[in-house]
């Protein structure tokens, strides 16, 4: 009802698939009591719904994201997210469409009008009641795309913390005292990575543990001895030197794991000599 209430032309008839939440008594009964025709596409056949998969992916996947959500804080996360975003998507989002196509042979050429939004392409339809348009027009000049997107990222706060479980909603921030502040960062926010709370990735812990087996534990002490008596030596003259000592046990594959090794081996060297270097300074008595 409120779908219907909020389209700018009278709503005809409705296609859907084939899915449960569309298909029963609760929308076949509202159909029928307000005469609008209920189609659904064909079984096996998701090309019936291009139009309506397209902007699943090009405008909800985008603000939503991937998560899982259920139950009633999702519900208001994402009634949240859609009412800013509609008015932002349909006002202030201009996409192209498809004009003509033509085949020649494997070559396909397309041509497409000029970019527009929805707004703008309703203000030059002509199906379009003058009425309707002059509303549409009453809307557009009373919104701020700004303080749109900032609301999204809002709701999309939201919507991620439910995602990851924070079922308690967050409280609605000050949008005027905050706006500033996120228009301060709009330049500077390809900085921090991605800008979409709802598609963040949650930071991976540090792995401490290894996979596979050490090949060089039993030689490291060796190694340790080679490398504090010749400290310029590199991995791969390292490497060498085991495999004329224990010929077959030692393959060159496993170059890139005695790399790592001594690599770390010099940090941790580096790190002592930095550390001893500054005890002694501070320890140091002062020169008379």
């Amino acid at each position: 009802m409120k779908i219907r209430a909020a389209l700018p032309f009278p709503l005809r008839g409705l296609d859907t698939d084939n899915d449960s939440v569309f298909m029963n008594e609760t929308i076949i009964g509202y159909c029928a009591e307000y005469g609008v025709e209920l189609t659904r596409s064909r079984p096996h056949h998701k090309n019936d719904q291009a139009w309506v998969e397209q902007k699943n992916g090009a405008v909800v996947r985008r603000l939503v994201g991937y998560q899982r959500l259920e139950g009633v804080a999702a519900v208001r996360a994402l009634s949240r997210l859609y009412a800013a975003s509609r008015l932002f998507v349909n006002f202030f989002q201009p996409s192209f469409k498809l004009a003509s196509k033509e085949r020649n042979g494997a070559k396909v050429t397309k041509r497409y009008h000029p970019p527009a939004t929805p707004y703008q392409r309703l203000l030059v339809s002509e199906a379009v009641p003058e009425e309707i348009k002059s509303k549409l027009r009453g809307i557009f000049a009373v919104l701020d795309p700004l303080r749109l997107l900032d609301e999204i990222r809002a709701a999309q706060e939201m919507v991620a913390g439910v995602a990851a479980g924070r079922v308690n909603e967050a409280a609605i921030r000050d949008r005027d005292a905050e706006l500033d502040q996120f228009l301060k960062r709009l330049s500077t926010a390809w900085q921090e990575g991605e800008v979409r709370p709802t598609h963040r990735q949650a930071p991976r812990p540090k792995r401490h543990w290894r996979t596979r087996k050490d090949p060089f534990v039993t030689v490291w002490p060796t190694i340790c001895g080679w490398l504090d008596a010749e400290p310029e030596r590199t991995a791969n003259d390292l490497l060498h030197r085991l495999q004329s000592q224990n010929i077959g046990t030692f393959p060159d594959s496993q170059l890139r794991t005695l790399q790592r090794r001594v690599k770390a081996w010099r940090s941790e060297m580096a790190r002592e000599l930095v550390y001893a270097e500054a005890s002694f300074t501070i320890s140091a008595p002062p020169r008379t």
